[in-house]
């Protein structure tokens, strides 16, 4: 894990982002030696997990629209 110090960290905070989201995460250090690891917060389910709708379509009547849709014109 990287190390910066607080004012290079001040001083580079958008590089330091994209570090962090690259690499998992940093380390800032203050010069009292207190110390903070900065990371990506870690997404919560899938974003493809999307509600869905219902069109009162069946299966049969989807397939037919996609060999429709796959016939030549």
């Amino acid at each position: 894990m990287k190390e910066f110090t607080y004012s290079e960290a001040r001083q580079r905070f958008a590089s330091l982002l994209d570090r962090a989201r690259r690499d998992g995460a940093v380390r800032i250090r203050r010069r009292d030696g207190q110390a903070f690891v900065l990371r990506p917060d870690t997404r919560r389910g899938s974003p493809l997990d999307v509600p869905g709708i219902n069109l009162d379509v069946t299966a049969d009547e989807i397939v037919a629209l996609v060999h429709e849709g796959r016939r030549p014109t």
